[in-house]
């Protein structure tokens, strides 16, 4: 998508002694968007990066550096001179800038935090003292409020100045003295009420709130449930500490997703970039270790029906299409929970729902792949009994790998394990052990058919 660009970009650079070629890095990402610059720094090598971003204004520079990768942003902040970083942070929503601060070392955040004005130091700190992964580090201060008894004209007039520096006017939170959170109320209601109307006569009291504690996985429920703009994130007294908005949660499912995604298959492309490769392998080792040792299971039942195997060797055709049809199936519904868990929409409390209808999904596709594939079996053999042995075993298999995809995921976070590290490799084992014994089985008992 940016090789014409990143190409232009190289060719700047590489211009030694011809300064007015890279002066001229600014106006060719001029009219990108921030997370389209951040994805040019991301494709470009770190020395690469360093130089366009060393040409970048302060504010341009903010915006690609709290979208760029964690590898790419930390290499930046470390060449970079800290009243830079600092003007950049400066500029940042809280919730970017801690995010940002909290990426880097120690020393060097303890360095930049100092060069920051009294009152976005304080606001990030506080933002730090919160979890990673909650709803107090996604949280932004820079909200709407406003007291019980104002009018609606005076709101919208204070949203009218207020615009250039809140996150979001379209909410418009009501507070007491004390910034207890008494109501809500939006832009729409506003605009449909009297001017003289006291906007607490119109907001919504009973308001959907979270804790800075919440999940962000929670927080990102919530707002999909109700369709918010944003939600209210207040202490145990009901004082209004800052807001999460629905931008902040797409991001995190994007990234929760990309994850899950990632350890399905067992590379984590976010422990990959904070761990040494020997770290990485020792991370994946032990899941792939308890895969091999199924997996030899099942290579102990095709030893075992070897004899079968020898007699009709057009069995051993079929194998392989039963262990990747059933394994796909598999994959999808662990996938399928996996992300369920995430949102909220599959939980250990309703696990008979969730299996019941991956089974029934299961039984129908294993009925639809069992009978095409054994008429497939049933003309290539040209016997009867042969097509009904394979299409019995692709059935089971599927079945059975649909039933692991589901319930895996469920007993590892039971246990307290990474569903969606140990959901993949153990399925796939798992279904393979159950899909041969099947199918040797049945082809023993109808060995001489066959």
């Amino acid at each position: 998508m940016y090789e014409a660009l990143i190409e232009h970009i190289r060719e700047a650079l590489g211009q030694r002694g011809r300064a007015m070629d890279v002066r001229a890095i600014p106006t060719l990402v001029a009219s990108l968007h921030p997370s389209d610059l951040a994805a040019i720094l991301d494709e470009l090598t770190l020395p690469e990066a360093e130089r366009v971003f060393a040409l970048l204004d302060d504010e341009r520079a903010a915006e690609a550096l709290a979208q760029a990768a964690p590898a790419t942003r930390r290499h930046l902040i470390q060449t970079s001179p800290p009243t830079h970083v600092a003007a950049q942070i400066g500029r940042m929503e809280m919730d970017d800038a801690a995010d940002v601060v909290a990426d880097i070392g120690d020393d060097e955040s303890r360095e930049i935090l100092a060069l920051l004005p009294g009152g976005s130091a304080r606001d990030v700190e506080r933002l730090l003292e919160y979890p990673d992964q909650t709803a107090g580090r996604l949280m932004t201060s820079r909200f709407a409020a406003v007291r019980p008894g104002v009018t609606v004209a005076w709101t919208l007039e204070y949203l009218r100045v207020a615009a250039r520096t809140v996150e979001t006017v379209t909410t418009v939170y009501v507070v007491d003295a004390g910034m207890r959170l008494v109501g809500v109320c939006s832009v729409r209601d506003l605009l449909l009420a009297r001017m003289n109307d006291p906007v607490d006569g119109i907001m919504t009291a009973d308001v959907v709130t979270v804790s800075p504690e919440t999940d962000q996985q929670e927080v990102a429920r919530l707002i999909g449930k109700y369709d918010f703009v944003a939600v209210p994130v207040v202490d145990a007294e009901r004082r209004l500490l800052g807001i999460v908005t629905v931008d902040d949660v797409l991001d995190v499912l994007t990234e929760e997703f990309n994850e899950d995604i990632s350890q399905l298959v067992g590379s984590d492309a976010a422990e990959m970039d904070r761990r040494t490769p020997a770290q990485v392998a020792w991370l994946r080792l032990p899941w792939l270790l308890g895969t091999m040792a199924i997996e030899l299971l099942a290579g102990g039942i095709i030893a075992r029906f070897g004899h079968v195997l020898q007699e009709v060797i057009l069995l051993a055709s079929f194998m392989p299409v039963i262990s990747a049809v059933s394994g796909n199936v598999g994959l999808q519904a662990a996938a399928i929970v996996v992300r369920g868990l995430d949102t909220g929409h599959v939980s250990l409390a309703n696990w008979a729902t969730a299996v019941r209808r991956e089974l029934l999904t299961a039984l129908t596709i294993a009925l639809c792949a069992g009978v095409s594939l054994a008429v497939v079996a049933m003309i290539w053999s040209r016997r009867l009994p042969f097509g009904l042995v394979v299409g019995a075993s692709m059935t089971c298999a599927i079945v059975t790998a649909g039933l692991m995809g589901t319930v895996i995921p469920m007993l590892s976070k039971r246990a307290g394990f990474d569903p969606a590290a140990t959901a993949g490799p153990f399925e796939t084992a798992f279904q393979d052990v159950i899909g041969f014994s099947v199918f040797l089985w049945m082809a023993q008992l109808l060995a001489h058919w066959l």
